[in-house]
């Protein structure tokens, strides 16, 4: 974490950091961006693993938490001439929600990262951003998307006002985080259950991995894992844990945005939400 006192949210600070090596690489002058739209730029959904790589190494150079989170399931980039200017990623929740029933696993997914670059336009966020969001639930089954603000990076979730989401409140989000002992980034218990993180522990612990115990989305396949081997690798990640040294955190803003394929869909979504949480106000003071 970073001890960040500026006045302005730390995606702002980097934008005026960043300025003059984006241009420089972009090969732009400061003049030529400034008239640039939202119009001259093309969002499309990213499958390509290569081109995935530019979007992490995007997110790592733009973004406060400066790395991916473990269940990334949905890539988006923004361009401008062939040059990425913004990315968008879609996660599993760290935790699912009753947000819109027993079913909301169904319906909801995390908007983990995002960032632009800092010649682009300043609506090309929001404008992403709602691209995205009808992409998803044009092509996909979600509904539902959570989005969360860190006081830390002094944010407010200006984007998602702008994008006119509905605001829970302050008080969202895992107080403990930890450092991830094999990269050093900064991770949710949530890693230390993965399949990555098991593939690791069976490594340390002799144990030659098979095929037949990852499911075709990535998971583990807990049925197709032998319970004594199972029960050493659930022993190997409890070690983990307490062995790894905790960050305090604090609690962060969450936003939510329900939006259904046609307006019958819609309503009915907003309706059942409405019902079930309570909203508030924007915030508009930075800081913890």
């Amino acid at each position: 974490m970073r001890d960040y006192s500026e006045k302005h949210c730390w995606q702002y600070d980097i934008r005026l950091k960043n300025i003059d090596l984006d241009l420089k690489e972009a090969n732009f002058t400061e003049n030529y961006t400034h008239n640039l739209t939202v119009n001259d730029f093309e969002y499309k959904h990213v499958v390509d693993t290569k081109e995935k790589q530019e979007l992490k190494k995007f997110i790592e150079r733009h973004e406060w938490l400066g790395n991916l989170s473990q269940m990334t399931t949905h890539w988006f980039g923004a361009y401008h001439n062939g040059k990425l200017a913004g990315v968008i990623l879609f996660n599993m929740p760290n935790a699912f929600s009753k947000i819109l029933g027993e079913n909301t696993p169904d319906l909801e997914r995390l908007i983990s990262r995002g960032a632009c670059i800092s010649w682009s336009p300043k609506c090309l966020a929001s404008s992403f951003m709602m691209w995205c969001i009808n992409w998803m639930v044009k092509n996909t089954q979600y509904r539902l998307f959570t989005a969360y603000s860190d006081p830390e990076a002094k944010e407010l979730g200006t984007i998602y006002q702008a994008c006119n989401f509905y605001y829970l409140g302050k008080n969202s989000g895992t107080l403990t985080r930890y450092i991830n002992p094999y990269s050093g980034k900064i991770v949710s218990d949530r890693y230390f259950r993965t399949t990555s993180a098991y593939k690791k522990y069976a490594k340390e612990l002799g144990i030659q991995w098979q095929k037949s115990w990852n499911k075709p989305n990535g998971r583990i396949n807990i049925s197709a894992v032998p319970k004594e081997i199972m029960d050493q690798l659930r022993k190997k990640s409890k070690e983990k844990i307490s062995e790894t040294q905790p960050i305090i955190s604090t609690y962060k803003h969450k936003y939510v945005y329900v939006l259904g394929e046609n307006k019958k869909e819609t309503k009915k979504l907003r309706k059942e939400f409405e019902l079930r949480n309570k909203t508030f106000p924007y915030p508009k003071e930075r800081g913890q």
